[in-house]
């Protein structure tokens, strides 16, 4: 089997709900299937491997031999009332489009539904989700009258940000004010639905790939929110080159230093490395090499490995120096990467136009293919999402000299720490 994509997912809706009915049917001798994380099964054989994922009365059912899914369904449909649906094109409001390489995994659907909810379907589009000079706090602007529209909306965008990790920061952002938005923290909801209207027909590109190293990268903005002065974290996780798991969370203490904050980036970047070293090994999907972390601190990278710092960092909680046991053990390599090419930048911070349009494709966040694009009444002309020189100098005055990128940032393909490599 290359990978996961080897054959195309199947989608099975089923009348009888819910997974208690479920499970003891697929621990019965006549489906020997493994049950793994509640909603996960695996029927696994040596010439074979069956995935099964159940959301409360949906099924999906993908593997390396199609007339063993065949099999499968046979066996479902034969205890319960299902459907087979075919190839999987829309699943819990996520639209798989299926290219020769690989699949777009997009929310176009639901984006247009959320403008036309908000009244925002005619609104002038933009290239980015916050301007690089907004700073939220909660006190900077007068309460927001409709605070159960704020939630419903930033609801939303919570659901989109599973698919779309250019949204990342921003809804992190916005989502720290549910309690009590202020009209400022409304303005920056709108910036995010006008970007949602420049690209409704953007989506996350995952290509079929015989490399499952597992590589991640991860940065922080050391004392970002002003009102308690708390940094913010974030990672991104690849496998191969496709990303595979993003986060960006506000870290739970205040750090002292950026080294600090750089190294408990580096601590939940490699607790979900483990994860998903771990659930690989139980798809059948093991890696063979050591997995990368990459991160822009020297200091940070130091601490990982070098015991003498130990004295000067004892306010540093121990749980999260298990990654130094990982490095020493030698299951976890950390390395330094230049700010520049740091891949989870943009989930610390917000960047401009020109600067967030290279990350966007680093994060493998890209344009549909038109022919893939096909009819959504989202009301999105080709002149909204085109864009133009004037539109960038509305969005974000200071992109003219300091901020703007004279240097290309590096592509996943042409970067030479996603090759393969002997550690």
């Amino acid at each position: 089997m290359e990978c996961l994509l080897c054959d195309m997912a199947r989608l099975i809706p089923m009348n009888t709900p819910g997974l208690l009915i479920w499970e003891p049917h697929t621990t019965s001798p006549m489906m020997p299937i493994l049950l793994l994380y509640t909603s996960l099964f695996i029927c696994q054989k040596p010439d074979f491997v069956i995935y099964i994922l159940i959301y409360v009365d949906d099924i999906l059912v993908t593997g390396s031999n199609a007339t063993e899914i065949q099999l499968i369904i046979s066996a479902l449909q034969a205890s319960f009332a299902v459907k087979d649906l075919g190839n999987l094109h829309y699943f819990l409001g996520i639209e798989a489009l299926w290219c020769s390489n690989g699949v777009y995994l997009t929310q176009r659907k639901y984006i247009a539904d959320l403008l036309q909810k908000t009244k925002m379907d005619h609104a002038k589009p933009c290239s980015s989700p916050m301007a690089s000079t907004c700073r939220l706090t909660s006190t900077d602007g007068e309460p927001f009258e409709d605070v159960h529209l704020f939630r419903s909306v930033v609801g939303s965008l919570q659901y989109l940000a599973f698919t779309r990790p250019d949204l990342a920061f921003s809804v992190h952002k916005v989502s720290k004010f549910m309690h009590k938005p202020l009209d400022s923290q409304s303005l920056a909801v709108k910036r995010i639905l006008r970007y949602l209207k420049h690209s409704i027909y953007t989506g996350l590109l995952i290509t079929q790939c015989k490399d499952h190293t597992l590589q991640a990268f991860s940065d922080s903005d050391w004392a970002a929110e002003r009102d308690d002065r708390r940094s913010v974290g974030a990672y991104c996780i690849y496998m191969g080159t496709n990303l595979i798991s993003w986060s960006c969370k506000q870290q739970q203490m205040v750090a002292r230093s950026s080294t600090e904050a750089e190294y408990k980036a580096i601590a939940n970047a490699a607790a979900e490395l483990s994860w998903f070293q771990s659930i690989l090994r139980e798809l059948g999907l093991p890696s063979q090499c050591i997995p990368t972390l990459w991160c822009d601190n020297i200091g940070a990278t130091y601490l990982t490995s070098n015991p003498k710092f130990h004295a000067r960092t004892k306010h540093i909680e121990i749980d999260f120096h298990f990654v130094r046991d990982k490095v020493c053990n030698k299951e976890l390599v950390v390395k330094f990467i230049s700010s520049k090419d740091q891949l989870a930048d943009a989930l610390t911070k917000p960047l401009p136009p020109n600067q967030f349009r290279q990350v966007m494709i680093n994060l493998n966040v890209r344009e549909l293919p038109f022919r893939l694009r096909g009819r959504v009444e989202d009301h999105v002309t080709a002149a909204h999402i085109q864009d133009t020189s004037d539109d960038l100098q509305d969005e974000d005055q200071d992109i003219d000299q300091a901020a703007t990128v004279t240097k290309p940032m590096i592509t996943l393909r042409e970067n030479s720490y996603f090759e393969k490599r002997k550690i």
